[in-house]
């Protein structure tokens, strides 16, 4: 039997001494962008390239385009005055905390306020957005939940005004896992239908493949869509039947809701997209190395913007929520 080989931790203390100075991490992020190909012009793709000594903010200047640029330039760094030290600490502690970081605790741990802490994770999970791009390998999970206050939580007069049961009031996420791979991906959906849930496993899932799932009317179909379907049955006590089961993507749920419930206590629907796809990264890359998962985070940054307006932004139509 093949042994798996044991994973590079790095510890909070070993990162500090690794990454002791803002010097070092500018360093450290130069590399992870320009890397042995050497520094260019962001703006125009130059190699001509110069080190202005006395201009901080924008610390080079491209000979050709003329424009000043620094590693943050177009990227989720842009604009940001964070300094990179505590950028770097942040991706750390978010990239290793399996079930997450609050931003009061990111702000306590990295020495900012809670306002900035908050925008700054959000950049970070803006990262994970694309989640695996190729579609998932056979045989693969799909399972739904949903996201939100307990109805019978709410105040009487708010349960009277939506009224319905106990899916009220909460948003599904729908999630496919590869078995062979260990990937995931997952999406806030609505409405939960047999339109949006066979859509979900016909544009993440190899043509096909074989589709374990639950007893959800909305997967019947997926044999015409050149699938092979295999359903389970939880309404009547129906689990396991020979390979098929949904225990794989559930055990993502529960990290999920385990984040959900003792981390961050409440995801608004506006941004579970975020926060979900921060689970993914972070459970489609937990058997890297530490310093690889970093790695890929960074790398990741480079062409992706997330302003604070766009992110405090109204709720998009309920037709963009729709896959």
């Amino acid at each position: 039997m093949k042994q798996r080989k044991k994973k590079e931790k790095v510890s909070f203390y070993k990162l500090f001494q690794k990454f002791p100075d803002e010097q070092s991490a500018r360093l450290y992020f130069e590399e992870e962008r320009w890397g042995k190909a050497g520094r260019y012009c962001p703006h125009c793709g130059s190699v001509r390239t110069s080190e202005i000594k006395n201009h901080k903010p924008m610390p080079y200047r491209c000979k050709d385009c003329r424009k000043y640029f620094s590693v943050r330039t177009n990227s989720v760094l842009a604009e940001s005055r964070v300094p990179l030290h505590k950028w770097l600490l942040a991706i750390f502690l978010i990239t290793t905390n399996l079930k997450g970081v609050s931003s009061y605790k990111l702000a306590r741990d990295i020495g900012v306020t809670q306002k900035t802490a908050w925008f700054l994770a959000h950049r970070i999970r803006k990262v994970h957005e694309d989640q695996v791009q190729a579609r998932l390998d056979s045989p693969v999970e799909a399972d739904e939940s949903y996201f939100g206050g307990k109805f019978e939580n709410m105040h009487a007069s708010r349960r009277m005004l939506m009224g319905g049961s106990g899916l009220t009031g909460k948003t599904p996420v729908v999630g496919v896992k590869s078995r062979k791979t260990k990937k995931v991906k997952a999406r806030v959906t609505k409405p939960v239908s047999s339109v949006t849930l066979q859509r979900m496993v016909k544009e993440t899932v190899k043509e096909g493949s074989t589709v374990y799932t639950d007893h959800h009317m909305g997967y019947i179909g997926l044999k015409k869509k050149n699938y092979k379907h295999f359903p389970v049955n939880h309404s009547v006590g129906q689990y396991i039947k020979d390979q098929a089961h949904t225990n794989g993507v559930e055990s993502f749920w529960s990290m999920l809701k385990r984040g959900y419930i003792g981390v961050y206590h409440q995801m608004s629907e506006k941004h579970l997209q975020r926060y979900v796809d921060e689970y993914v990264g972070r459970h489609n890359s937990r058997q890297e190395e530490t310093m690889d998962q970093i790695s890929s985070v960074v790398q990741s940054m480079l062409g992706k913007r997330l302003t604070y307006k766009e992110l405090t932004a109204d709720l998009p139509p309920e037709s963009k929520w729709v896959i």
